[in-house]
């Protein structure tokens, strides 16, 4: 029996490893999207500086375990054997859940995930308690589950969203007003001050509300006096002398090594908030594994006795977290932060609805936020109106968008430092606040939260973009529900169906578990090898003009495939009524779609990027983008007719249609042939012959419309029958009237390109 307990304290720690790489890969927006979106420094000095933090962090995180012991249940009402099944429920869910979210670049809290997660897992195992004892889970269920903790952890998480949002958005507009966008010449008088000031609030917050708790907190002095207790009686006296010494200290490196006074600021508020993080989350990775060996050691001391008879009052007490695991913790996590490659798409998703300028939007509208932003900009005229005229012209010209790098720069900064630095210090602040106080608050949320207040603040939700990107913090928000309750009935059901089947079930949903991560990372893997095909694709402004010509003819290239392939393997699928080939077309077709969408919506940063070449350049280059759009439209409208036509059971086509039908693939295969030969050789001398192909398909279709009504008179088709028929052919008329057009303003593009050379 204690060989299989051992076991299960082993997997607890493995599931804390992996924990910690997937938990990680999800909070690294936390701590790293400031520095990253405002491009303080290089990333070796931000992955050094949050480092640095998370390692000091850690250790600063002993007093946040007690949650995890005895913040959600009452640990007294359960036996040993119940507890380990509750901690692996957790443990496997955790995994499986933030795992999820990180692969389709989510930010989610680990906060909420391991509170629901152990609420879940309690109040499953309770219920299968106290109906083996016969008692009423209604009356019964409050001894077992400490609702009041649970209720204000639950209560402090949601209040966090709004203080967050608020808070954010009233610091970035008093400090805009103060400094403008044209920040510089301010800073040359006020910036040691800001920057002495930001940090100074800062090491209040971490060093001295912060240490309450941690492994620091008990260190004696000489004096016989505790750290934390010295820091409290001298609080005054360390705030005066941090201020002077930050004042100083950052005035000396702007005089002698001309270093800007906000990337020390940007770079500190990193390693703080990075220490925060690392402060208060990682109870949310080892909490739960430190718990269960903390319980198995108490176990084996009591001489490893009947596991469903030993209780665990012990977890109620205090219980001490050696340093060394904290540490160990930490570097995990410090190697998952500079590996990870999910962590990157998280981040990307946060910097994409906090950016200052315009750009490609990752969200689509939604009805929410469509009312919201009218009633918004309806206030706004009403405002303006009431302010005297002078007091509106004087906010406004405090909020006049300047940057001082080049609009035209790809790799210009999401947002400037001024910003970032007020992200990283509330964020900073009001999360040592909750460590301080005891309460495990969202790291992510108060982040994400400060970072879209600030935006809105700082006017980057403009009336081209506001829409997309409250629509995108909706969806953002409601992913953070969402993960409450699949946190909260996941874990539920895991501990139900292992405390009901007994131990079998521990490694059935391990195995799950596995299988579920492996399963994510092929998903990820294959967008990234997709996102590197785009990459390739698309054009920059440092390509010589045949590297144009030859990324523009891959586009078109692909699209005349994939217009063949749909056409092709749809039809055919069609005819032979196989749903499972027609699904596979579909999706084919879906990345078809995305992909001419995705490039047409990008034609006003490309024409942008054609800068040395003529006004016909761009122009034929926009015109190719349209007629590949409308191809994508075109197979589109035509593949889904005849599925849904497939999937409502209607009769199939008669033999004779089938037949037409086989002519007219074996036709559009071999028109397609001849133009990938026309466009990848560029003979567009041919162009002539491709059009009388064209011509005489079109002339085909023509007959067959005629030989469709024929049958219709002769009562040999339905009504279904003849709606998807004259579809088919309309739509392959519309596909290959734009394929010849695409040819030819590819060709024109082609020839103004090297004339423009």
């Amino acid at each position: 029996m204690e060989n299989f307990y051992l076991i299960l304290v082993v997997v607890l720690f493995a599931l804390a490893i992996s924990d910690l790489i997937v938990g990680v890969s999800n909070d690294a927006v936390n701590f790293l999207n400031s520095a990253v979106g405002s491009k303080a420094a290089p990333k070796w000095v931000i992955f050094l500086m949050a480092s640095l933090g998370v390692l000091i962090g850690a250790t600063f995180s002993n007093g946040m375990m007690e949650v995890a012991r005895k913040g959600i249940f009452h640990p007294e009402m359960f036996y040993f054997s119940e507890i380990m099944v509750i901690f692996l429920a957790v443990m496997i869910t955790d995994v499986i859940l933030l795992d999820m979210f990180n692969t389709f670049g989510m930010p989610t809290s680990t906060t909420v995930s391991i509170v629901f997660e152990l609420l879940g897992a309690a109040v499953a195992v309770s219920v299968v308690k106290i109906k083996m004892a016969g008692g009423s889970i209604v009356m019964e269920l409050s001894q077992y589950i400490n609702s009041s903790k649970a209720l204000a952890i639950i209560t402090g998480i949601l209040m966090s969203v709004f203080i967050a949002f608020s808070v954010g958005a009233i610091v970035q507009y008093i400090t805009r007003l103060l400094f403008t966008f044209k920040y510089r010449g301010p800073m040359k008088y006020f910036g040691s001050a800001f920057g002495g000031l930001a940090i100074t609030v800062i090491t209040y917050f971490i060093l001295i509300k912060g240490m309450k708790g941690s492994s620091y907190a008990e260190l004696e002095l000489s004096s016989g006096e505790t750290l934390q207790g010295w820091f409290k009686a001298n609080s005054g006296l360390v705030l005066l002398y941090s201020f002077g010494f930050w004042v100083v200290f950052i005035q000396l490196l702007k005089w002698i090594f001309n270093i800007k006074i906000l990337k020390v600021v940007v770079l500190a508020g990193t390693f703080a908030l990075a220490m925060a993080f690392a402060g208060n989350d990682l109870v949310n990775f080892i909490g739960v594994p430190l718990a269960g060996y903390n319980s198995f050691q108490a176990w084996m001391a009591a001489g490893a006795t009947n596991p469903d008879n030993f209780g665990m009052a012990m977890l109620a007490g205090k219980v001490g977290t050696p340093t060394y695991m904290l540490l160990i913790a930490g570097l995990v996590m410090i190697i998952t932060l500079i590996m990870s490659k999910k962590a990157k798409a998280v981040i990307a998703t946060s910097l994409d609805l906090s950016r200052q300028n315009e750009g490609e939007e990752r969200f689509g509208s939604s009805f929410g936020a469509r009312v919201m932003v009218r009633g918004a900009t309806n206030f706004n005229k009403k405002l303006v109106r009431l302010l005297p005229v002078s007091v509106s012209n004087g906010i406004q010209s405090r909020f006049e968008h300047h940057s001082y790098v080049s609009e035209d720069d790809q790799d210009a900064p999401a947002f400037d430092k001024v910003r970032a630095s007020v992200n990283l210090v509330v964020a900073s602040i009001l999360i040592a606040i909750g460590t301080s106080l005891k309460l495990p608050l969202s790291t992510t949320y108060v982040t994400f939260m400060v970072a879209m207040g600030t935006s809105l603040s700082d006017r980057a939700w403009d009336r081209e973009s506001a829409v997309y990107r409250i629509s995108g913090v909706f969806a953002v928000i409601g992913g953070w529900f969402l993960t409450a309750l699949i946190a909260f009935s996941v874990s539920g059901v895991v501990a139900l169906l292992i405390a009901l089947s007994g131990k079998f079930m521990i490694f059935v949903f391990i195995a799950v578990a596995i299988l579920m991560v492996i399963r994510t990372h092929t998903i990820l893997k294959k967008r990234d090898a997709l996102k590197l095909d785009e990459e390739e694709e698309e054009i920059e402004e440092e390509d010589a003009f045949e590297a144009i010509i030859e990324k523009s003819s891959k586009q078109v290239v692909k699209s005349f495939v994939s217009s063949n392939q749909i056409i092709t393997l749809g039809i055919e699928s069609f005819l032979k009524e196989d749903r499972s080939g027609l699904r596979k077309v579909q999706e084919s077709c879906r990345e078809f779609s995305k992909k001419a969408k995705r490039h047409r919506d990008k034609v006003y940063s490309t024409v942008n990027k054609l800068k040395d070449g003529t006004l016909e350049t761009s122009h034929f280059y926009v015109q190719m983008m349209e007629h590949k759009r409308e191809m994508a439209h075109a197979v589109h409208f035509m593949l889904e007719s005849m599925i849904v036509h497939i999937e409502n059971n209607h009769k199939p086509f008669i033999a004779e249609q089938e037949k037409e039908l086989h002519d007219l693939v074996s036709q559009t295969d071999n028109f397609y042939n001849h133009i990938l030969h026309v466009v990848k050789e560029e003979n567009f001398e041919e162009l002539d012959d491709l059009v009388s192909q064209r011509d005489k398909i079109l002339g085909n279709l023509k007959l067959l419309e005629k030989n469709q009504i024929k049958r219709i008179k002769n009562k040999a088709v339905n009504t279904r029958n003849s709606q998807l028929f004259f579809k088919i052919i309309s739509e392959v008329e519309q596909l290959l009237l734009h394929t010849v057009n695409l040819v030819k303003a590819q060709r024109d593009f082609i020839t103004y390109t090297r004339k423009s050379k």
